[in-house]
């Protein structure tokens, strides 16, 4: 059995959370630059020429990519046969997570729901644990903003409406969320597990690099088509107009009840600032 520290496991977290506020991913960055070239509006053209260079300066300055920056969300591989020593793996990454937040003079966005309340830390994290074969942990991370976040929807939709329903709903998603989760977007689109299984799916998702195809025949077509509608829409870059309101369209699909058929979107701003590490 391998024991990994859990100050190493926080110290791991709170680099990639400095990290990952200011230098975009590789693949967000050539996403973007491929769709200020093929942009046809001008006024969106200007819009990711002014993303582009944003990204540039935040990478240069070590200045936040986004003033928005982030609920943390993990997406957490244990292997069965690592053990944390010291504090436990929940600890440690809301530990990493606070850290990060401090040491990166980070905005704090977490608060309670009701009285609005600012915790002042950014905790606790959002992890979603999954238990695999080896003696490593596999820690993703992303700044989830608020502005897509809030643009998400989740349905209950009926089994008869098949791979149709499914696009249809993307689609009216993304055309009634406007410019408010700041496109161009990229899309995590979840389908069957159940309720809540849906939504997860969703956001994991969004991990998925820019550019590479999905696995799935089936669902490879779904998001081409997905991609081509929802950049029909004319929403265009933060609003301004044109045909590039998506980056990327990622379906994941899991088994669900016989009498259900549940589909998450989960849309990401395209500030997708995310990141990993296998410790």
């Amino acid at each position: 059995m391998r024991v990994i520290a859990s100050e190493e496991i926080s110290n791991a977290v709170k680099n990639l959370i400095i990290n990952s506020s200011v230098n975009l991913p590789e693949d967000t960055y050539k996403s973007l630059k491929q769709a200020s070239e093929k942009e046809i509006s001008e006024s969106g053209k200007t819009v990711l020429n002014q993303i582009l260079l944003n990204a540039s300066i935040a990478k240069t300055e070590l200045k936040p990519l986004c003033q928005d920056t982030g609920l943390a969300v993990f997406f957490v591989e244990v292997g069965k046969d690592v053990a944390v020593g010291g504090k436990n793996l929940t600890d440690a990454i809301n530990d990493g997570t606070r850290a990060g937040y401090a040491e990166g003079f980070l905005r704090k966005s977490t608060c309670d729901p009701l009285s609005r309340k600012n915790i002042g830390d950014n905790t606790p994290a959002i992890i979603h644990y999954d238990i695999n074969d080896g003696d490593k942990i596999k820690i993703m991370y992303a700044a989830k903003g608020g502005g897509s976040e809030n643009m998400s929807r989740l349905k209950m939709m009926r089994p008869s409406d098949g791979k149709d329903g499914v696009i249809d709903f993307v689609v009216e998603t993304m055309r009634e969320a406007g410019p408010n989760p700041c496109p161009p977007n990229i899309i995590g689109v979840g389908i069957g597990g159940n309720f809540e299984r849906s939504a997860v799916i969703a956001k994991k998702a969004l991990f998925r690099k820019l550019g590479a195809k999905n696995d799935d025949p089936e669902l490879a077509e779904m998001e081409s088509i997905i991609f081509e509608k929802v950049n029909n829409i004319g929403t265009g870059p933060m609003g301004f107009g044109g045909i590039c309101t998506a980056l990327g369209i990622h379906i994941i699909k899991e088994p669900c009840h016989i009498a259900s058929f549940p589909v998450a979107v989960n849309i990401e701003c395209h500030s997708h600032r995310h990141s990993e590490i296998i410790i």
